[in-house]
């Protein structure tokens, strides 16, 4: 097959398309690199800034690319809004693809319409990015996705590529159920790629004893993925515990700098209002590091695994990440190993970027 991987979202496409090469199709990735992460990609689409000098470059760049998108055999999409521009400048673009190409698909793969829209609702998730336990979560951040997903040319975009695409692939657990709902006959769950020939693995620091706690702090998005209440959970357990674990913050520090914190850590904590890991997590359990977030039992059976279950799943409170940290690491420092294994062994049996890429063949093939 000729494949277009259109937009990035933290590697998916990238490690994807390594897959699909290596079972023999012919793949290109067309993408900004996901901005600063700078992903590789074959066709460059980086817009530089907002300013109006760069906007018109990129206008320019997109209209000498568009010509040669053409003849793929499948093209899949990042997400309705595949490009770095404003949603009622995208369709167009996205009818040309139509024409030009086979088959389209859509990627499920974060922030979109259904999942704001059953986000909101109080009874689709225990507790969610918008609601936790019956209560609506306030946030700028949710203010901004409701208006723009739901109310906006974002959502409209969304509808129209939904609806006329020939498939859509949810990459975790919540995204699948959220477009389950409006379009359960095109939708299917294949999880995320990971290449593990790429992934190095964490360094063992046999002179410190101490347990290491590794977490990312985004400043802006703190509230809105637990950081917070993770961070602090954290804080009051070293208090009780002292040099027996060390705190690893990760806060505003260059993307291979935060790799090589990751790297000689033992534990990550992520995404603490989801069911499910995602791509940090994931790379994480990769390199053997042990996952505090989110590993809920829906989860565990989209994936079809009643054996390897190494994520330390927590409820969204201060009270369940210090209780479940204490009750499965601290008290028990000897099953840490054994954690570390299971968590690279599950990686590689449920996102190996090959066995992830014949998922993608057989659904894509399997569409008329």
């Amino acid at each position: 097959m000729k494949i277009l991987l259109l937009g990035e979202y933290s590697n998916v496409h990238c490690t994807l398309a390594r897959g699909l090469r290596e079972l023999g199709h012919r793949v290109d990735v067309a993408s900004d690199g996901d901005s600063w992460k700078d992903y590789p990609r074959d066709i460059d689409l980086r817009r530089r800034s907002l300013g109006r000098w760069d906007t018109l470059r990129f206008l320019w760049k997109v209209r000498r690319t568009w010509p040669r998108l053409r003849d793929y055999d499948v093209v899949q999409l990042i997400n309705p809004v595949f490009l770095p521009l404003r949603a009622e400048r995208i369709f167009p673009y996205y009818q040309r693809l139509r024409r030009q190409n086979g088959k389209v698909f859509l990627g499920a793969f974060g922030i979109d319409k259904p999942w704001v829209e059953e986000g909101l609702k109080p009874d689709t998730f225990r507790y969610s990015d918008f609601y936790l336990y019956g209560r609506r979560r306030q946030n700028a951040e949710n203010d901004e996705m409701v208006r723009d997903w739901l109310h906006g040319p974002k959502g409209t975009l969304n509808e129209l590529v939904a609806e006329d695409c020939d498939g859509i692939v949810a990459g975790l657990y919540e995204y699948w159920r959220c477009h389950r709902t409006r379009y359960a006959a095109k939708t299917t769950f294949i999880p995320f790629p990971i290449n593990h020939d790429e992934v190095t693995l964490r360094q063992p620091h046999p002179d410190d004893p101490a347990m290491r706690f590794f977490i990312g702090i985004q400043r802006s998005r703190n509230a809105y993925k637990g950081t917070d209440i993770m961070l602090r959970a954290l804080e009051n357990l070293q208090r009780r515990w002292g040099g027996r674990m060390q705190i690893v913050k990760a806060e505003s520090v260059p993307f291979a700098r935060y790799r090589h914190m990751m790297d000689t850590s033992d534990v990550l904590l992520d995404q603490l209002y989801s069911y499910t890991p995602a791509m940090n997590g994931l790379l994480a359990m990769a390199k053997g590091l042990v996952l505090v977030g989110g590993g809920e039992e829906e989860h565990y059976q989209l994936m079809g695994e009643d054996v390897l279950r190494p994520i330390i799943n927590v409820q969204p409170t201060l009270e369940s990440v210090e209780r479940e940290i204490e009750r499965r690491l601290l008290l028990h420092p000897d099953d840490l190993n054994q954690l570390q294994e299971d968590s690279r062994a599950y990686t590689l049996r449920h996102h190996h970027h090959v066995r992830v890429a014949e998922q993608y063949i057989r659904f894509w093939s399997s569409t008329k």
